[in-house]
């Protein structure tokens, strides 16, 4: 079921949202080598707990850590550990907030000391797929809009897009519907009306599109062992266009 917000629970998710990015900002500032995905995860934890709210997905299904933190080529929900990260990797740090009910969902992958040109260019072409893919979320337009922004861009680039994951409708509970693709036609799929929350979060990779699991059962990675990367925020769809509820100062 699709549930439509109000302007108060949006407003509390805006929140949840703004303490999301403040800590994003605050992770880009401590990652350098030598530190390890564990490190990351007791950060995000501490600094939730310091401003009063709590990592969703923490025992979400089972899942024992605040964060998902994915290393190279690691697509999505990658277990923090104790490995410690070396120049030239990058990670996605994925993390849901609840701050008094309200939830907010953003990752953003990180560059590690420094990278190649072509692992700078999928990160630049792969937060522009976020943007392209953001600029659709109006009234009126449909889920097969913001996945055609984020596939022709990405496809253009020589990348390809993730299919086995998706984003999604969020609040009042971590997933909810619709699902939305980062592929797809436009005028395609639902129809998106005033009040709905959702996450865009393509995952673009440098080689095919294919994932497989880890043992764990949580841990995607390319089949191919080429490099992915990820950036997501939540957006209100509201009259006045999308609000980025997830929106760091310096974008």
């Amino acid at each position: 079921m699709i549930t439509l917000k109000s302007k108060r629970e949006i407003d509390k998710m805006h929140e949840a949202g703004k303490l999301l990015a403040a800590c994003h900002q605050s992770i880009a500032k401590i990652i350098e080598p030598g530190m390890t995905t564990e490190e990351i995860d007791q950060f995000v934890e501490q600094f939730l707990i310091k401003h009063g709210a709590t990592a969703e997905q923490k025992g979400f299904k089972g899942y024992q850590y605040a964060t998902c933190t994915s290393v190279n080529d690691e697509i999505c929900h990658g277990f923090p550990r104790k490995k410690a990260l070396k120049n030239g990797d990058i990670v996605t740090v994925d993390f849901v907030v609840n701050l008094g009910g309200g939830l907010a969902d953003s990752a953003w992958t990180y560059a590690v000391g420094e990278v190649p040109a072509e692992t700078k260019e999928l990160l630049e072409v792969t937060k522009e797929c976020l943007d392209r893919g953001v600029e659709q979320v109006k009234i009126g337009n449909r889920t097969g809009d913001i996945g055609h922004a984020i596939q022709s861009y990405a496809e253009s680039k020589g990348f390809s897009v993730v299919r086995d994951f998706t984003g999604h409708g969020i609040g009042p509970t971590l997933h909810e519907e619709p699902q939305i693709l980062h592929y797809g036609s436009p005028g395609k799929g639902l129809r998106l009306k005033e009040g709905m929350v959702i996450t865009v979060e393509p995952m673009i990779n440098a080689g095919t599109w294919q994932s497989k699991m880890d043992g764990n059962g949580w841990t995607a990675r390319t089949v191919d062992g080429k490099l992915s990367a990820q950036y997501e925020h939540t957006i209100a769809v509201t009259k006045e266009g999308p609000l980025v509820l997830t929106a760091q100062n310096d974008q």
